[in-house]
């Protein structure tokens, strides 16, 4: 112990643990300012749809993705010509008691009561994969749907770009979609949400997934 403190008084040996530590600091705080960027940059582009069910029995799973097609269907009806993400809120914003209308009458057709609570916010969502598109973890402005006591597992989706109708038995979303994102995201965040090939790109979308999901970026206002 006492060889370490006298170490520590050698003047080079405390000279390499400041540099190193500023080193260190300089790192996560550029680390930190590119993933709240990045992350900020590609959730302004993307509006989502988020689904709870009642609960987890398998009724109330099946009765969450009745739910879920009857709002996308709906959706892709309002809103299959949108440019962009805010024309898109708009769009669902002037149309909220439609949506809810339409997920009570699909429980109601499928002869359940339960209520419907539906609200456009800024909300937290892990990371998810829609096909050959992943996004980070993060705050994204969506659609929030909640049947009944909202006790049940999620379902989550990209109302835009339409990323929820991704083919099911290819994994594949659909050139359009991919092609909105492109052009709304710069080259590097497309990259990010679309390469899982390339080992440098692997490592940043690691970096925002660290600092969304340990809490150091929040939601916006």
């Amino acid at each position: 112990m006492k060889k370490i403190l006298n170490l520590f008084k050698n003047p080079k040996v405390k000279m390499v643990i400041i540099l190193s530590f500023l080193l260190f600091l300089y790192t996560t705080i550029c680390a930190f300012s590119y993933a709240e960027n990045v992350s900020t940059d590609i959730a302004e582009n993307v509006f989502r749809l988020h689904v709870i069910a009642n609960s987890d029995s398998t009724e109330d799973q099946n009765l969450k993705y009745k739910v879920r097609d009857s709002l996308l269907k709906y959706m892709k009806e309002i809103c299959g010509n949108c440019k962009n993400k805010d024309e898109a809120i708009l769009l669902v914003t002037e149309h909220q008691e439609e949506f809810k209308q339409i997920a009570l009458q699909t429980i109601y057709d499928e002869g359940y009561s339960y209520d419907v609570d539906i609200s456009i916010g800024n909300f937290e969502f892990p990371t998810k994969h829609y096909g050959d598109i992943s996004l980070p973890a993060g705050f994204y402005d969506a659609l929030r749907v909640e049947i009944g006591e909202a006790k049940g597992q999620n379902w989550w989706c990209v109302m835009f770009p339409p990323l929820c109708f991704v083919d099911v038995t290819s994994g594949v979303v659909p050139e359009e979609s991919k092609k909105q994102l492109e052009n709304d995201l710069s080259e590097e965040e497309y990259a990010l949400v679309s390469d899982d090939s390339d080992t440098k790109i692997q490592f940043k979308f690691k970096i925002l997934e660290f600092f969304n999901e340990n809490g150091f970026i929040t939601a916006r206002k």
